[in-house]
C-alpha cells in the first residue's frame, strides 16, 4: 500500500549565496527598526480571556498568555489581563483568588464567576448544537450562559478599563459575546477578536453574527480560519491581520522522559507520540482504535504514547500507554524521542503542538478534515495527513520504515515554522495592528478596513 503523499510543494529554498546576504542584512535592519518604531509609540493593550495562568494549558489560552508576554517585553507596551477564578474549562470552578498579580510583566486582574458550567449543560447542547443555524438567539444565549463562565464582575472592569485595544480572545465563550459588543458601544477603545476559530457547530448559532460584527478588527493564525470566518460573516472589509504563534523552545531533560516511558512499559521501544488534551472530541480515542488495528496488521515494537491532562481514557491495549501532564522539560524530552507526531484532532485553530513536533526534528502525521494543520503540512510539506483507517495505516507504515523520509520532512517543517512564526516576526505585525486599529478608532471614532499582513498607566480594576 502506499503512503498518502503531501501535497506537491517546491523543493526548499536553497542557502543564501554570498551575494544575497546583505539583503537579508537589510531586512534584519528594517525589522529593528520596526520594533523601535512601535516601542517609541506605545499603545496600552489589554486582553479578556476566560482564564489565565501559568497552569492553564488550553490552546486559546495559552496563545493569549504568550502574545500578552511579548507584547509587554518586546515592545515594552503596557498590557493587562482580565480573566476569572477559572483553572479548569470543564467546570470554570473559582480556584484562583479574586486578585490582581503580575505574571511575566504582565497585570492579570482575575474576577469570580458568578455562574460556571451548568448542570445539564451537555443535554442542552446536544439539542441547540443539533441544528445550530436554525437556533434562535434567545436560546443561544442560554446555552452560552448555561456554558459559563458569566462573571459580571470581570464585565464591569472591562468597561471601566483605560486600555487603548481590548482584544477578545476566543470567540466561544460568554466573557466575549457580552464584553466585545460592550466596548464596542462604548466607543472609547477599540475592540478586535482572535477568534480561534474552527469548523464547528457552535459558531454558526446566530448569536455570533452580532459578536462578530461589532469587533473592528479581526486576528488570525491561519489562512483557513481567515476563510471560515470570512466565509460564516461579513467581515472581509474589517482590518485583519494573520499572525499564528510562536514557540517557547525548552531544553529538554530526557532523564524526566525516560522516568515517564519506564513507568507505563515503553522502555526504549519506539512509539507515536499524541501530544494535547486527551478527549475523545478531539481525536483521542478514534486514534487508539486505529493504532489497535494497525498492530494487528503490523505486529512490532511500535507503541502509541499519549501525554497531557486526561479527559476520556482510550481503550486499554497493551501497547497504548497513558502518561498523563508531565513538566516542559519532560515534554521536549519525550517529543525529541518520538518517530512521529500525531495529531489526530478535526477541530484546531491552529495547534501549536504541531510546530513544537517540527522544532524538536519530528515529522507529524495530522487529520485530513482539519483545515489548519492541514494546511500547515501544505504550507511546510513536513507531514502527511489521513483521511481514513487506509491513509492512516499507510502513512504511519511508510515512516515507521523509513528515517530519512522522517527526517526530511522534520527539516521541511522546522524551516517553515522558523520562517513563520519567529517571535519577532509576529510581535512587530501584531503590534502594527493594534496600533492602527487603535488610531483607526482614535481619530474616527469608527471601525476602518483593510487587511494587515504584516501610553498610559495601568489601571487596578474596580
Amino acid at each position: 500500500m502506499s503512503p498518502p503523499a503531501a501535497r506537491a510543494e517546491p523543493d526548499p529554498e536553497p542557502l543564501l549565496s554570498e551575494s544575497e546576504r546583505p539583503a537579508t542584512a537589510l531586512a534584519v535592519l528594517a525589522a529593528t527598526a520596526a520594533t523601535a518604531d512601535l516601542r517609541s509609540t506605545p499603545r496600552k493593550l489589554a486582553l479578556v480571556v476566560p482564564r489565565y495562568g501559568i497552569e492553564v494549558r488550553g490552546g486559546a489560552e495559552l496563545g493569549a498568555r504568550m502574545i500578552a508576554e511579548r507584547v509587554s517585553s518586546m515592545l515594552g507596551w503596557p498590557v493587562e489581563v482580565f480573566t476569572t477564578c477559572a483553572l479548569e474549562a470543564t467546570t470554570w470552578a473559582n480556584e484562583y483568588p479574586e486578585a490582581t498579580e503580575e505574571i511575566n510583566g504582565v497585570a492579570v486582574h482575575r474576577f469570580r464567576s458568578a455562574s460556571g458550567r451548568a448542570p445539564g449543560f451537555d443535554r442542552l447542547s446536544r439539542r441547540i448544537l443539533n441544528r445550530p443555524a436554525m437556533t434562535s438567539e434567545v436560546d443561544g444565549r442560554r446555552w452560552i450562559d448555561r456554558q459559563g463562565p458569566v462573571s459580571p464582575g470581570l464585565l464591569d472592569a472591562v468597561r471601566a478599563s483605560d486600555a487603548d485595544v481590548v482584544a477578545f480572545y476566543p470567540y466561544l465563550y460568554h466573557p466575549t459575546v457580552a464584553g466585545l459588543p460592550m466596548v464596542a458601544e462604548q466607543g472609547r477603545a477599540a475592540a478586535i477578536m482572535h477568534p480561534a476559530a474552527h469548523d464547528e457547530a457552535p459558531i454558526r448559532l446566530a448569536l455570533f453574527r452580532s459578536v462578530f460584527d461589532a469587533a473592528d478588527g479581526f486576528v488570525f493564525q491561519t489562512w483557513g480560519e481567515r476563510r471560515l470566518v470570512e466565509r460564516l460573516f461579513p467581515i472581509a472589509h474589517r482590518r485583519q491581520v494573520l499572525v499564528g504563534l510562536g514557540v517557547d523552545r525548552h531544553d529538554a531533560d530526557h532523564g524526566a522522559a525516560a522516568e515517564h516511558l519506564a513507568a507505563v512499559g515503553v522502555g526504549d521501544r519506539p512509539y507515536l507520540l499524541c501530544l494535547g488534551r486527551i478527549d475523545d472530541g478531539k481525536g483521542a480515542g478514534g486514534l487508539a482504535q486505529w493504532f489497535a488495528a494497525y498492530k494487528e496488521r503490523h505486529p512490532g515494537p511500535l507503541q502509541l504514547v499519549y501525554v497531557g491532562p486526561v479527559v476520556n481514557r482510550p481503550q486499554p491495549h497493551p501497547d497504548v500507554h497513558v502518561i498523563g501532564e508531565v513538566g516542559e522539560g519532560a515534554k521536549w524530552g519525550l517529543l525529541e524521542r518520538a518517530e512521529v507526531l500525531v495529531n489526530p484532532s478535526p477541530y484546531e485553530a491552529f495547534s501549536l503542538v504541531v510546530i513544537e513536533a517540527w522544532m524538536a526534528g519530528v515529522p507529524i502525521v495530522v487529520n485530513g478534515r482539519c483545515e489548519a494543520t492541514v494546511e500547515h503540512c501544505d504550507r511546510s510539506g513536513g507531514g502527511l495527513a489521513f483521511t481514513g483507517y487506509a491513509s492512516f495505516e499507510a502513512a504511519i507504515e511508510r515512516l515507521s520504515a523509513d528515517a530519512d523520509l522522517r527526517r526530511h520532512l522534520a527539516e521541511r517543517g522546522r524551516a517553515y515554522v522558523e520562517a513563520e512564526f519567529g517571535w519577532g516576526t509576529i510581535v512587530d505585525r501584531y503590534g502594527a495592528f493594534v496600533r492602527t486599529v487603535a488610531d483607526a478608532r482614535g481619530s474616527r471614532g469608527s471601525r476602518g478596513s483593510g487587511v494587515s499582513r504584516g501610553s498610559r498607566g495601568s489601571r487596578a480594576p474596580r
